[in-house]
């Protein structure tokens, strides 16, 4: 097969001037060879396409032309941008792997998301959504409450300030969040519990769960500045409670419509309930360093035990028979 490849390279983005908080979610040079190699190993030829403005251009001049494409672009402005690559696929009838334009957007937006899982019977903390610091008066939740952009991912506005015990606190979080990020604010009774990533393989009734990490972050606010690896441990986890986990993770994916592979985060209430945080549709997948890479790795897998099986399960979605080059 021709294998067509987006993403957002780190270098692409480095020469717009975008500082490193900007640049977080991007793709290292590591992950997008990781993914290339994936399919030269099985007998494919791959083109890099790069982000969506190189994607636009190349629908323009030559309408595609590829069997399938590779999507893990993230996109750099709106509260749907992940949605962008993929709606333009669509448009253009080009298959991809990884969810459909309508799950990213909304899973991104962290609020529609925890609305949609809370509609499907999944258990999540309660929620309000500020839209201004004013709300903060308003919010009809518990304190402690924990504070973070509503369409943000990889830690981006969470620290310290977003633990607030008081309407006070509250107000100046938000009133820093919106004005730094242009977007509202989730605003969600604290969860002092445990903490689990859970990784996702399939779609619908045949999606299921490759594992359940547990995330012990020395931070009180918890994982959510990630990538501080001094910082937090990771270990599979198979109990009463990280089993009870998977079951709500595996529930939101299914409300949620995930396809082919991707992570729901978790995290427990004081009575060790796991409550459903957020989704990440598109996961990291960095060789050494991305939470799903990490999870099956600490399972006894590989990087392409991984892939095998989000590519396989694209392809049987799609009706295209992939091991046919290897």
């Amino acid at each position: 097969m021709r294998i067509g490849l987006t993403f957002d390279a780190v270098a692409d983005w480095q020469t717009e001037g975008l500082d490193a908080e900007h640049l977080a979610e991007f793709d290292a040079e590591e992950t997008i060879a990781a993914i290339e190699q994936f399919w030269h190993r099985r007998g494919h030829t791959v083109e890099r396409i790069g982000r969506l403005q190189a994607l636009v251009a190349r629908l323009a001049a030559a309408g595609g032309g590829w069997d399938l494409v590779f999507n893990i672009c993230e996109g750099l402005r709106g509260m749907a941008r992940e949605s962008a690559v993929p709606a333009l696929l669509d448009a253009y009838g080009v298959p991809y792997v990884f969810s459909d334009p309508a799950v990213l957007a909304v899973a991104l937006h962290k609020g529609l998301a925890k609305r949609v899982v809370r509609d499907a019977g999944v258990p999540t903390a309660p929620f309000a959504i500020l839209e201004d610091a004013a709300d903060a008066a308003t919010a009809e939740l518990p304190f402690p409450i924990f504070a973070k952009p509503v369409a943000e991912g990889t830690g981006k506005g969470v620290g310290r300030q977003s633990l607030c015990r008081n309407a006070t606190q509250l107000a100046a979080t938000a009133h820093g969040l919106i004005h730094r990020f242009r977007q509202p604010v989730l605003a969600e009774a604290w969860l002092p519990g445990r903490e689990f990533t859970v990784g996702m393989i399939g779609s619908g009734d045949g999606a299921e769960i490759v594992g359940v990490m547990e995330i012990d972050s020395a931070e009180t606010y918890g994982y959510a500045t990630k990538k501080r690896y001094d910082r937090v441990r990771y270990r599979l986890a198979d109990d009463a409670e990280a089993k009870q986990a998977g079951d709500v993770a595996l529930a939101a994916w299914r409300a949620l419509g995930g396809r082919d592979g991707g992570r729901i985060d978790v995290r427990s209430d004081a009575d060790g309930r796991p409550m459903f945080i957020e989704a990440n549709p598109l996961p990291g997948l960095h060789p050494v360093d991305s939470d799903l890479v990490l999870l099956v790795r600490l399972a006894g897998h590989s990087y392409d035990w991984l892939m095998e099986r989000i590519c396989a399960r694209a392809c049987d979605r799609l009706g295209l028979d992939w091991r046919a080059a290897a």
